[in-house]
């Protein structure tokens, strides 16, 4: 009886995170566009499966600041205006380029092809064209290269400036052909590290911030 339980639990468990996939793709994507309300019934409908693994995975996404739940109503994506999106940028302007210039002679040698690996992934699925793996990509080589300062309140406070503009960020910089020119960025950032070059590591930190504020504006 315990057994099927567990069984039961599991699949439920699949389930929503499997909704929650799907859901992150199509906010990410533009599919589900900002500001919209969804109720749940209607997108269990449009997956195939019923309203309850569809509210299930929304709360995993309101925690994630990707909706937001209207009692009664269903979900609405979040919506950032782009006096939101500016300022959000100037905080990773004044944070990231600065700390990066800091730990590059913090990174041993032996830890670099681990990050050229993170690095890779992200060409690797810019490539590809999939928007959510990319975003997960990017924030794991952002954040791996920050942890090097020793200071995890930077690390969780870049962290949750990235999911703030993350649903505006990727779509337009794939439209417009230019997701894998970023995502080589990282690969360049590294290239840098590796001959100890601060100066140089910061300024392609900070052009590589200030121009997906740029290009996606």
């Amino acid at each position: 009886m315990i057994h099927g339980s567990t069984t039961t639990l599991r699949k439920r468990e699949c389930l929503r995170e499997t909704v929650a996939h799907a859901l992150r793709t199509a906010i990410i994507s533009g599919e589900m566009a900002p500001g919209t309300v969804y109720s749940a019934p209607a997108l269990g409908g449009r997956f195939g499966v019923s309203a309850t693994p569809v509210r299930e995975a929304m709360l995993d996404l309101v925690r994630e600041g990707m909706v937001t739940s209207l009692p009664n109503r269903g979900f609405r994506v979040t919506e950032v205006s782009q006096a939101d999106l500016e300022h959000i940028t100037e905080l990773r302007l004044l944070i990231e380029p600065v700390t990066v210039r800091r730990v590059v002679p913090l990174i041993p040698r032996e830890d670099l092809p681990t990050l050229r690996a993170l690095a890779a992934r992200t060409v690797e699925t810019a490539a590809r064209g999939d928007l959510l793996d990319y975003a997960e990509a990017d924030r794991d080589f952002h954040l791996e290269l920050l942890r090097y300062a020793g200071n995890p309140r930077i690390v969780e406070t870049v962290s949750q400036l990235r999911l703030q503009t993350r649903l505006h960020a990727l779509a337009p910089l794939a439209r417009r052909g230019l997701l894998r020119t970023s995502a080589e960025e990282h690969l360049a950032l590294l290239d840098f590290v590796a001959r100890g070059d601060q100066r140089g590591a910061f300024t392609l930190m900070n052009r590589h911030i200030a121009r997906q504020q740029h290009d996606r504006s």
